[in-house]
């Protein structure tokens, strides 16, 4: 099984005629999505190909869903038109929105993750890779060959170290990695993705990414106390940031104690959860995990 996205979700891409658009629709396609829809402002009524896939191309998202019955969106729009690509995404009741752009202004997130909440949308992003389940579905810029389907759920702040964790565990494989991307303000949280995972029968361990700054982690942590019964091992980047200088993703800045990476791996710990000290360490944690749980681990 899988979260989110399963080998039945219809995805429609807007921005598909753009450059990034283009090159990632015919990356997901490759990897089994079905594709059913583009979406350009002006460019309804076209067509394009992709090898031996011709996929229509309307000027709306509402007229896309209409004609199509698509139910995921992927957004690979500009900044400054990715408020409005949202917004349409939702008001046509889709119920996965994958938000791929980076440098989207904060206030505008802060706007279509409140619109979406108040509706049955689910955002992922903005500024992150999207999401995959293997072997049946990609919705976003993780790379499809880099793994295979198995029982572990993965979320993760970070793009980089997403792809990292599913090489390294790729023998083992995963039912759904989730990227919900590192801004200060996301639709989709951690929390949000453990739930998922502690209800799927098929995924028997979670690998948690998280990076310095803000206070998700910790959260997370707190949530996993209470809720989460399968065992769950984590990485945290950013061990040897300077302190008071913003590093990588945006609000990824740290205060003496908070928002450490130090504070972070103590709040997982002091609730089970085994956090690796590099990826390759985080990796070999979770095959003992598996390991001793009779699971692939090889």
């Amino acid at each position: 099984m899988a979260v989110f996205l399963t080998k039945d979700s219809k995805v429609l891409v807007q921005g598909m005629t753009g450059a990034e658009g283009t090159r990632h629709t015919a990356r997901m396609l490759a990897a089994g999505t079905e594709i059913v829809a583009g979406v350009t402002p002006g460019k309804g009524g076209r067509a394009v190909d992709f090898g031996d896939r011709r996929i229509p191309v309307f000027g709306g998202v509402a007229e896309a869903v209409a004609a199509t019955g698509a139910d995921v969106s992927v957004v690979f729009v500009p900044p400054r038109f990715t408020l409005g690509a949202v917004r349409e995404a939702i008001d046509a009741a889709v119920e996965l929105c994958v938000v791929i752009t980076e440098g989207v202004p904060v206030h505008d997130t802060i706007r279509f993750v409140a619109r979406a909440e108040a509706t049955t949308t689910r955002i992922v992003g903005p500024n992150c890779p999207g999401l995959i389940s293997p072997g049946q579905s990609s919705a976003g810029i993780i790379p499809a060959d880099i793994t295979a389907a198995g029982p572990i759920g993965l979320v993760s702040k970070s793009g980089t170290l997403t792809y990292q964790l599913m090489y390294e565990l790729r023998d083992v494989g995963f039912s759904t990695a989730v990227g919900i991307g590192g801004d200060p303000v996301v639709g989709t949280t951690h929390i949000d993705a453990l739930a998922a995972f502690e209800e799927d029968p098929e995924t028997e361990a979670i690998v948690l990414i998280g990076e310095i700054g803000g206070d998700a982690e910790e959260r997370a942590a707190a949530y996993i106390a209470e809720h989460v019964t399968k065992p769950v091992v984590a990485y945290v980047a950013g061990f040897t940031a300077p302190e008071g200088r913003t590093m990588g993703h945006a609000g990824a800045i740290v205060s003496g104690s908070a928002g450490t990476a130090q504070a972070k791996k103590e709040a997982l710990e002091s609730v089970g959860v085994r956090v690796g000290k590099t990826p390759s360490e985080t990796a070999r944690l979770m095959r003992d995990v598996l390991a001793a749980r009779g699971g692939s681990a090889s």
